[in-house]
């Protein structure tokens, strides 16, 4: 039974582990350049979200992790890279989005709006209060992404009583780094993954600071989402397509 069909997309959760291992391949492929499986200690407590096409075939995936509260937020996977002490605080119920990816030979936006969908039903159905994850910048020269990560600076700051401290060994202080800079615009959005444009476009905020992760080739920042915050209109044309 799918959690989210769509025109040409559909959407479901993983049915064993033949399913699972073939999101870890797909993951593989836009991670690790091709190696066999992208695979870590943190799948076996998350739940897989699988968008194939009407012939089958997988185009894009991420994975779930549910959280009480922000008392459990050290048990997820950005607890590895950020300092989140500070959403300890968080009351309401928690989901954790990773490795999201969609197949590198497929570009239709619906993949994009059908995952959203997805993760739009399976929000409301479990009352999430909170989303947050990684978002990553594909590579590791800051140098690349210097408008977008301006842009970040300048708009998208988490509120001071969420914002993540660092604790990767090696990070990117694009808060600091770039206080002058004024950003371009549309070079800005041309850089910016798609994943944390639609984030910013609800609402969502980051990290001051990019961490450098060279076991996966990324730049990424830390992003957060309060379900109460989503603009009225955004959220309806969600639920729209999640309906």
């Amino acid at each position: 039974m799918p959690l989210l069909a769509k025109g040409r997309y559909s959407a479901r959760f993983a049915d064993g582990d033949a399913d699972i291992r073939a999101a870890q391949e797909l993951r593989a492929l836009s991670f690790r350049d091709g190696a066999a499986l992208d695979c870590d200690a943190f799948d076996p407590l998350c739940q897989h979200v699988l968008v194939e096409n009407a012939r089958g075939t997988l185009v894009c995936c991420f994975r779930l992790m549910p959280l009480d509260n922000g008392r459990a937020i050290a048990r997820s996977y950005s607890a590895q890279h950020y300092g989140l002490a500070r959403l300890e605080a968080f009351e309401g119920a928690m989901v954790e989005m990773g490795r999201f990816c969609i197949h590198p030979d497929h570009h239709d936006p619906d993949i994009l709006r059908v995952a959203w969908g997805a993760l739009t039903a399976y929000v409301d159905e479990n009352g999430v209060e909170m989303l947050f994850g990684c978002s990553s910048f594909k590579g590791t020269s800051e140098e690349d992404y210097l408008d977008a990560f301006s842009l970040l600076k300048e708009r998208h700051l988490a509120p001071k009583r969420w914002l993540p401290r660092v604790k990767a060994p090696k990070v990117f202080p694009f808060a600091s780094k770039l206080r002058l800079r004024r950003p371009d615009l549309k070079a800005a959005m041309r850089a910016m993954p798609p994943l944390l444009r639609t984030y910013l476009l609800m609402g969502g905020w980051v990290s001051d600071h990019a961490v450098v992760d060279r076991d996966l080739n990324t730049l990424h920042v830390f992003t957060g989402l309060e379900i109460g915050a989503i603009p009225p209109a955004r959220k309806k044309l969600l639920r729209a397509v999640a309906g």
